[in-house]
């Protein structure tokens, strides 16, 4: 039986339902039951593929090629279970269906209205693929009180309705801030917030509630006789100082074992938090520290690169030490030298992005790599500055650039119209829309013997998650290689390069995929665990 767990949001945004439904769905894991999580996002965007990183943050894709929200990166990290598209509806998305529909004569010549038609698609969303999981945790974007979050809530609260209590549950994070000036904690926006809740027909049975210092216990009661729930539900959700130790924080405030508790579950028996507690212990107590420069453009919102983030800091867990980000913006080495910025770090790491903004930035910042013999990872849209900077530089093409950027005599970088997806041919055209012109989700590579990239992985094939629309061009793999750059890894028909290094470098290696989307604090990705071992060799050496 498939029991659904709805976490709504109150007073602010940005209080943290990605990380508190991501762990929760780690602790219900733990204790042994399968666990799915879903994200229902209330903007008018079919997805976020189309939306600026500087205001959503990056774009999270899944294996099947869906470009979601990023808070399904968590989702994936804390339970180790893989999204799909079916995890990540909007409101566009559902509008959409709906109205293809009524353009097909589905409804039967009905007036198409919010209720039903609107919220049944919205249900439909919720319940698709969950037969086979114990618990669909779904969260709902945005906060209570929004006007676009209605339809949303309309449906949980029908959902709530027509499944009952022992298949349903709702779960509501508040703030209770704490004021200085009065010397305590504030419980009223709580109340508020509920109240709000409580105007749309759902009565929430767990308050979990952001504060940064322990809830006091007439407070809690308070909130509990207010707020119409039981004081046990009143969870604490105190500030951390990482966000691995959220699952035992919350663990140890019992919101586990009250969700159990409401739908009649066991749970007396202790779920295993050793894996937790060990990567907590190594982010508190590492061996040494490396600093990694991140050369990028868009660092005014670091959400544009959280699954990267998270990934080095994964390759700092496999090698028991702390890695300190230096964001860089690209921007700025292309009116000043990047010696000085980046001389003494241990590893530069140039991610993916769009555009020709910032990218003679990127170039400089791969050239000073090279030439300094820096561990580098460049990251697709990184790795193809890396191939235009070996070809200017290396390989005797100083106009070496990519067709993005513009019509030019040398496209070492170039659109692709068609690929192979296992038996499929798959095809875009150039001025089709710009959320359907990517090649988009997990495709296999071969990877050459006795290369970097194959010993890093330890294996001849792999399967990666893309996100582009420009691909190296193959045509010049001869003159490239015959420069020292070596075609580590390609596609199977041999036609996309997936991977370059230089061997004769410490660690240098471009990748046309994004592995930051597949590591997990509890199974780094080897990518990146080998890139913060090389930067731990150099630290060493500097």
């Amino acid at each position: 039986m498939t029991r659904f767990v709805f976490i709504t949001g109150g007073v602010v945004s940005s209080l943290g339902k990605g990380i508190a439904s991501a762990a929760l769905g780690a602790l219900l894991q733990s204790r042994g039951w399968r666990v799915r999580l879903r994200k229902l996002d209330p903007y008018l965007n079919v997805d976020p593929g189309t939306m600026s990183p500087l205001q959503h943050g990056e774009v999270f894709v899944t294996d099947d090629g869906a470009e979601t929200d990023l808070d399904l990166g968590h989702y994936e990290r804390f339970t180790g279970v893989h999204a799909t598209r079916n995890d990540n509806a909007t409101t566009g998305r559902i509008y959409s269906e709906v109205i293809a529909r009524e353009r097909r004569g589905d409804y039967l010549g009905a007036t198409v209205q919010v209720i039903p038609h609107i919220t049944d698609a919205i249900k439909d969303a919720i319940v698709r693929d969950t037969d086979d999981v114990d618990f669909a945790l779904i969260e709902i974007g945005g906060t209570v009180g929004d006007i676009e979050s209605l339809p949303f809530l309309e449906a949980i609260r029908q959902l709530g309705n027509e499944l009952g209590p022992q298949k349903t549950m709702f779960v509501h994070l508040t703030l209770v801030p704490y004021i200085p000036s009065a010397g305590e904690l504030k419980t009223k926006p709580t109340q508020h917030s509920v109240k709000e809740l409580q105007n749309v027909g759902i009565q929430p049975q767990m308050l979990l509630c952001r504060c940064d210092r322990p809830i006091p216990e007439n407070e809690r009661r308070k909130i509990a006789s207010f707020c119409n729930v039981r004081p046990e539900a009143v969870v604490a959700a105190l500030d951390v100082d990482t966000i691995y130790s959220v699952p035992i924080a919350y663990h140890a405030e019992g919101m586990d074992t009250e969700v159990l508790r409401h739908f009649g579950l066991d749970a007396t028996i202790e779920p295993d938090m050793s894996d937790w507690q060990r990567i907590c212990d190594t982010v508190r107590a590492p061996e040494g520290e490396v600093r990694i420069a991140v050369v990028g453009k868009y660092t005014n919102l670091l959400d544009s690169y959280k699954s990267l983030a998270e990934a080095l800091a994964h390759g700092g867990i496999a090698n028991g030490v702390k890695v300190v980000l230096d964001w860089v913006d690209s921007e700025i080495f292309e009116q000043s030298n990047p010696v000085p910025r980046l001389e003494g770090v241990h590893g530069i790491l140039v991610p993916g992005g769009f555009g020709e903004r910032g990218t003679e930035g990127k170039i400089a910042a791969v050239r000073f790599a090279r030439e300094r013999r820096v561990p580098f990872l460049g990251i697709c849209f990184g790795m193809q500055m890396a191939v235009i900077e070996c070809a200017r530089n290396l390989a005797g093409l100083p106009d070496a650039s990519s067709s993005e950027f513009g019509a030019c005599d040398t496209p070492v970088v170039g659109l692709l119209t068609e690929w192979a997806r296992g038996n499929e041919i798959e095809t875009r055209a150039e001025g089709g829309d710009l959320g359907g012109t990517m090649r988009k989700g997990a495709y296999p590579a071969l990877l050459a013997e006795g290369s970097l990239a194959n010993r890093v992985y330890g294996t001849h094939t792999i399967s990666e998650r893309h996100r582009h629309r420009y691909e190296v061009n193959i045509r010049y793999r001869e003159v490239l290689e015959g420069a020292g750059l070596r075609f580590s890894g390609l596609s199977p028909d041999g036609v996309l390069p997936e991977i370059v290094e230089y061997p004769d470098q410490p660690w240098f290696v471009g990748v046309q995929f994004h592995p930051e989307l597949k590591s997990k604090p509890r199974a780094p990705h080897p990518l990146f665990s080998g890139f913060i071992a090389a930067a731990v060799r150099q630290a060493r050496l500097v």
